[in-house]
């Protein structure tokens, strides 16, 4: 079934495992011999050159010195990108814990992972990867758990250094026919291709320019849907803007040129297609988005009629409704309209006026984040606190019996035909990997398929669930990992890591680079802070525009509550975010200096004037305000990290980081933060930047790539808090 395309957050914070301890506290004053002599002999970091550039925004004069930094292919630019490397490598270089880091994140990286298995025609695919490869395999097998699986098709073969990722892939309804589609360099511009699935053998197809899309295949195997883009102007791929996404179906065996045009929007430059076939055949869906809201629309295309037109069954950006199956005429959706919660219910095609929707499942306490169509069925899933819940529901809404998990954690999948007689699942915690079960709706069990052994002990540590007040009262959820018989001495290295925004909820997952944080002793905290989805679009809506500053307000009593609890102090505590988690550390940091002992912003949005200038920016106004309206400027301009840098202040100990290829945030966000803070930045505390190449936004980087820059981060964290690596 459809899954809505939506910014997710690009950090992936891994994580290793040896005996790691951490010793004494560090206090402001309190050096070893190496940051003595960095202290002694302070970086000196490049020079970044200052333009006079002056914008005027309602009237208020706004200077961005660093606007050169947004060309990237510029000789400056690439100038400056390499000297900031030289410096920030150099000094990682002189941790000697590094590569004792490197090996022990390679370890705890390298066990089997499997992605949940899902069934067309008379086959089985599933994704694996032995441990260290640096993109996952895809295979076909005649079983779910089949040991003569053979591989279909192996990313890792395309690319010497493994920067050629499988972005997404659909199987036609025989089995017969792949649509697969790659992506070079961490880009979101995909190029997909045809393979037969029988012969392992790619077809002459290529359909290019297509981002942010999936493919869903007719029923006849001739041809797929998918949305794309018109081609950029030459010299601009990662940067110019994207509006204007179409709708086509190609058929296989034809070149690009002669695919068919389905729908367009020439009057809505921003909406965006996501095409999908019903299980029977008979419909085109198509989900109409607007940016990253939440909201869409929802049209459909009688494919058994050639004269059809695309019916508009929901016209107006009233809620999210996101399409979960159909029962001819009826189509079901997840939706928040009159229950920000979420709720399921039915509409009629032949009777879509609103007085004749039916409600299936109601609102509950809990949040239903999804819920799949198959064995017949409904199968919900649920946020509970946090937390994941399963339950089933016949097609009039009648409750089933509950899906029993292993444990507290994150489930996902239950994928499958409305007739299926089995369905699939992947669940996960904070300290165990990512486990694929079988769910029989025959007997109502769930069998266990694959269980990755990784070399730690689980038993060793701890996870619980605190609650706390924010600035204003509202009650926020965090999780918290330790080792057991933690000492609550204040004393604790700690990593405060968040996201918080876009609907995004962040639920308990297993990371091999978590777990090296682990090891040495630090305490892992995750809060559900507001903008997230952790209790439906109230919670999100509490996050954005005018009201984002709530989210750095729950970022920072989260700080405040670890320090009173003395699980750590101000020196020893680290803060964490990627993408939209990135301008979260960027506005913490530079409201609350004094508060942290570290930050470590990633692809972080944090030129708040100027993000809707780039690539897919714009669709981000949804959660953050335009800088074109007077009002979202002042709240914008208010904790834009990059405007809020005040010179003469001691900032904590920075590690940036970004990647040359990233045309999801561009890297100008993060070289032009970086030269503002150091010219800013009063102090022996180093602010440096790390610049992958040949990368992106996070998806698709490959394994190598990760073990790298998660070994250089808590290389960063061991040199600032002086922590022990044994």
């Amino acid at each position: 079934m459809f899954k809505r395309q939506a910014l997710r957050r690009s950090l992936v914070a891994g994580t290793a495992m040896l005996l790691w301890t951490a010793p004494l506290p560090l206090f402001a004053q309190n050096f070893s011999k190496d940051m003595k002599a960095s202290a002694s002999s302070p970086i000196v970091y490049p020079p970044s050159k200052k333009v006079e550039q002056v914008d005027d925004y309602h009237g208020i004069n706004v200077a961005d010195p660093y606007r050169w930094l947004e060309d990237a292919d510029s000789p400056e630019t690439k100038a400056w990108v390499e000297a900031q490397n030289k410096v920030t490598f150099g000094f990682l270089e002189s941790i000697p814990e590094r590569a004792r880091l490197r090996e022990r994140l390679t370890q705890l990286w390298n066990y089997e992972k499997f992605g949940v298995p899902f069934r067309e025609g008379d086959r089985y695919f599933f994704t694996r990867n032995d441990g260290l490869q640096n993109q996952s395999v895809l295979y076909v097998g005649r079983t779910p758990d089949d040991p003569q699986a053979r591989v279909l098709l192996d990313p890792n073969t395309l690319s010497s250094d493994g920067t050629v990722a499988l972005t997404g892939y659909a199987v036609s309804d025989d089995g017969q026919l792949l649509a697969y589609g790659l992506a070079t360099a961490g880009s979101d511009w995909n190029e997909w291709r045809v393979r037969n699935v029988e012969t392992g053998e790619d077809l002459p197809d290529r359909l290019q320019w297509v981002k942010f899309s999936g493919a869903s295949w007719t029923k006849d195997g001739k041809g797929f849907f998918y949305s794309r883009y018109d081609e950029p102007k030459e010299g601009n791929l990662l940067q110019s803007t994207n509006y204007y996404q179409k709708l086509y179906y190609h058929r296989v065996g034809t070149p690009q040129s002669a695919d068919e045009l389905v729908y367009e929007r020439r009057d809505h430059k921003e909406w965006g297609f996501g095409g999908y076939v019903t299980d029977d055949g008979r419909y085109l869906g198509i989900v109409v988005t607007m940016g990253t809201s939440p909201r869409n629309l929802f049209f459909y295309k009688d494919l058994t009629n050639p004269e059809a037109k695309v019916v508009e069954l929901i016209p107006d950006f009233i809620a999210d409704f996101t399409p979960v199956g159909n029962d001819g005429t009826t189509f079901y959706f997840r939706t928040d309209w009159e229950a920000p919660r979420g709720r399921l219910i039915a509409i009629d095609a032949t009777r879509p006026e609103r007085t004749n929707w039916r409600e299936i499942i109601p609102q509950s306490r809990d949040t239903l984040e999804a819920v799949r169509w198959v064995g017949g069925r409904f199968v919900a899933l649920y946020l509970s606190d946090a937390k994941t819940q399963v339950r089933m529901f016949d097609r009039e809404g009648k409750p089933g019996p509950d899906i029993a998990l292993p444990g507290i954690g994150t489930a996902a999948g239950f994928g499958g035909k409305p007739e299926a007689t089995e369905t699939f699942y992947a669940f996960t915690s904070f300290t165990q990997p990512t486990s694929i079960y079988r769910y029989d709706f025959t007997t109502g069990k769930s069998t266990l398929l694959r269980q990755p052994k990784v070399a730690f002990d689980p038993g060793a540590y701890v996870t619980q669930q605190v609650f706390y007040r924010s600035k204003d009262g509202t009650r926020i959820p965090m999780f918290i990992v330790h080792r057991k018989g933690l000492r609550r001495d204040g004393k604790n290295p700690t990593l405060l890591y968040g996201y918080g925004g876009f609907n995004i909820s962040l639920t308990p997952s297993f990371s091999p680079a978590r777990i090296a944080w682990l090891e040495m002793g630090g305490v892992l905290a995750i809060p559900n802070l507001r903008g997230g989805g952790e209790y439906g679009e109230e919670w999100h809506q509490a996050g954005t525009k005018l009201k984002k500053q709530n989210v750095f307000d729950d970022f920072i009593a989260a700080a405040e509550w670890l320090i009173r609890e003395k699980y750590t102090q101000p020196a020893r505590l680290a803060i964490q975010g990627g993408s939209n988690g990135g301008l979260l550390v960027g506005a913490c940091m530079t409201q609350r200096p004094e508060l942290f002992g570290a930050a470590l912003p990633a692809v972080g949005v944090l030129d708040m004037l100027r993000f809707n200038k780039f690539t897919i920016g714009w669709a981000w106004e949804s959660d953050y305000g335009s800088p074109q309206n007077p009002e979202e400027f002042r709240a914008l301009y208010a904790y834009s990290p990059l405007h809020n840098l005040k010179p003469g202040t001691r900032y904590p100990a920075t590690l940036i980081t970004t990647a040359d290829h990233d045309d999801r945030v561009v890297p100008a966000h993060s070289f032009k933060f970086a030269a503002a803070l150091q010219a800013a930045h009063k102090g022996d505390a180093p602010v440096l930047i790390r610049i992958e190449t040949k990368a992106g936004h996070g998806a698709g980087k490959p394994t190598s790539k990760l073990i790298e820059e998660t070994a250089d981060v808590w290389a960063f964290l061991v040199r600032t808090f002086q922590m022990t690596v044994k």
